[in-house]
């Protein structure tokens, strides 16, 4: 029964300084960020940008909401003199897809990163945005200085990776509620408000009727197998939550064996959203990564 308190009382403690942390960090988010939209062949895409000449991290979100979902990684990286930059891909949130199919075949990413004027950036993809992000890199590692893949399945094509992945998700799997897929037990257990905040954001990212590959955010044309992984040299993060349904730490390391170069790490208390749930730890290992791959001045 002492454990049991002793446990009840470190999550009300934990929920109390989550939501005060959530408040905190939304009004210094909305402070230091502009948006605006850019009018690109692929379409209107609605972007966050801090601005200022720090390097440029760029970031993709997930198949399950849009740019509104990095509110915890605004104020942290730009604090640490980074260029914040995040997006709404094309069909979700507010960037809607051109009318008609562009002349144009750079991917949307490139196009903003064109419109922008940032030749090379650092890019840091969660989820489907993360499959995006790999997709991009091998194709066009000149423009990316280092890559982050969070809890993503990355998009690789290989047939064995591909069983693997309706072994782990099998059609039960995708009818179960969008928190239990994509949320890990500690934090519904913990964060009752910052569930139902995330729920309400993921909602505001889906354009009913609009698919969200219209343009895809990182195509190249190269597909992503294993063996494109392992010859890739752009320095690169693998980051997972400890009880990610999608992506367990098992397939994160399977990753690592195809990737040897590559950083692993495993965020705890986390699940398909660890930039979310864990911010703190998500935070402090992408930005200790970046460091290590700073431009030199």
């Amino acid at each position: 029964m002492t454990v049991m308190r002793r446990s009840a009382s470190r999550l009300c403690r934990y929920a109390v300084a989550a939501a005060l942390a959530t408040a905190a960090q939304a009004y210094a988010a909305a402070a230091s960020v502009a948006e605006a939209y850019a009018d690109l062949p692929a379409g209107r895409v609605l972007y966050l940008d801090s601005g200022g000449d720090g390097e440029a991290v760029v970031f993709m979100h997930a198949r399950s909401g849009s740019s509104l979902l990095f509110e915890h990684q605004i104020e942290p990286f730009t604090r640490a003199g980074y260029r914040f930059i995040a997006y709404d891909r094309i069909g979700q949130g507010r960037s809607m897809p051109a009318g008609t199919r562009a002349a144009d075949s750079r991917p949307e990413l490139e196009q903003l990163m064109d419109h922008l004027d940032i030749r090379r950036f650092h890019l840091v993809g969660v989820a489907a945005g993360g499959g995006a992000a790999l997709e991009y890199v091998v194709s066009h590692p000149q423009r990316v200085a280092s890559i982050t893949i969070a809890n993503s399945i990355g998009n690789v094509q290989d047939p064995d990776y591909v069983a693997l992945g309706r072994r782990l998700r099998p059609p039960e799997f995708e009818r179960l509620p969008l928190e239990i897929r994509e949320l890990g037990p500690s934090y519904r257990a913990a964060d009752a408000q910052g569930v139902q905040r995330w729920l309400e954001l993921s909602a505001r990212g889906q354009q009913p009727g609009a698919a969200a590959a219209a343009a895809p955010g990182g195509s190249g044309g190269v597909p992503v197998t294993f063996a494109a992984l392992g010859a890739l040299r752009t320095p690169t993060l693998l980051l997972t939550g400890d009880a990610d349904l999608y992506t367990p730490p098992a397939v994160l390391r399977l990753f690592g064996q195809h990737m040897p170069n590559a950083t692993l790490v495993i965020v705890p208390d986390s699940g398909h959203a660890a930039n979310w749930e864990n911010p703190e730890a998500f935070n402090r290992a992408v930005l200790r990564f970046l460091r290590k791959h700073a431009r030199r001045r």
